[in-house]
């Protein structure tokens, strides 16, 4: 694949205001059963969410920060802290699905949804996206997917070999009841310690159903009406408008704490995941 040159004038900071999609592309990841179950299942208890919601959050945003904006030395050094994890996490006997973290197309369907999250997220809040800058971040992308078992050559060519993809992907989609409740409790900030869930899960449930295409809101039995989604892009629209105002190392500034944090754990030798 040819190295893309940054188009002139292009913004491609990495705004932590994104991260409001996060409960969404956690839905669209684990909308795939075998995604689905090998987290609700994992025997990593260090990494559950709900029994360690600090840690596993932080784990997760330094996978976005360090596939993002990380050099070649921290990907590797992350993606053998995450080996070590996923080598846990297979299916037994009594799973309703088989799975297993290491399987290709498993990783490639959470970075393809991480990646189709960021591009979401960009259009909601500063509309359409110029095709050379989408050509642009599509190439980027990529590392979502490297950064975790992903080859390179598994992820597809081009954008338009990605919505062929992502099509194909869709007909995989299906959430039960078990995976749904769990879904919607991290929806609702539950994991988080009171009063947090109390004051602010509704409003990051009506994030969540926003940022999340028809096609997931569906599975999650999410109602959703023109009203809804009116006042949501009135929202993202204004959100937009204002963080395009703030200095970079404002918008950036979770992203920088993350990588940070992660570079200070490696000067320590203390695990990354």
């Amino acid at each position: 694949m040819t190295t893309l040159e940054k188009p002139a004038g292009l913004d491609d900071t990495m705004d932590g205001l994104g991260l409001a999609a996060g409960a969404a592309n956690i839905i669209m990841q684990l909308s795939w059963p075998a995604v689905g179950y090998g987290v609700f299942e994992s025997r990593v208890e260090s990494g559950r969410l709900f029994d360690h919601p600090v840690k596993r959050t932080r784990t997760t945003l330094t996978y976005l920060a360090v596939a993002a904006c990380g050099t070649d030395e921290e990907k590797e050094l992350f993606r053998d802290g995450v080996n070590k994890a996923h080598a846990q996490v297979r299916s037994t006997g009594a799973s309703p699905v088989k799975y297993n973290a290491f399987d290709h197309e498993l990783q490639l369907w959470v970075a393809a949804c991480i990646y189709r999250g960021f591009e979401d997220v960009r259009r909601s809040l500063y509309g359409p996206v110029d095709e050379d800058a989408v050509d642009y971040f599509y190439q980027r992308g990529a590392a979502f997917g490297t950064t975790l078992q992903v080859p390179p050559s598994k992820w597809p060519k081009d954008r338009d070999a990605f919505e062929q993809y992502w099509k194909e992907g869709l007909e995989n989609v299906r959430i039960d009841p078990v995976i749904r409740e769990h879904l919607l409790s991290i929806a609702r900030i539950e994991f988080l310690p009171q009063p947090i869930p109390f004051l602010f899960g509704r409003l990051n449930l009506f994030f969540t159903a926003g940022y999340l295409p028809q096609r997931f809101r569906d599975e999650m039995l999410m109602a959703w009406t023109p009203r809804d989604q009116r006042r949501f892009e009135r929202l993202m629209r204004v959100l937009g408008a204002v963080n395009k105002r703030l200095p970079v190392a404002v918008r950036e500034l979770p992203y920088r704490v993350l990588l940070a944090d992660m570079r200070r754990r490696i000067r320590k030798g203390q695990p990354l995941v």
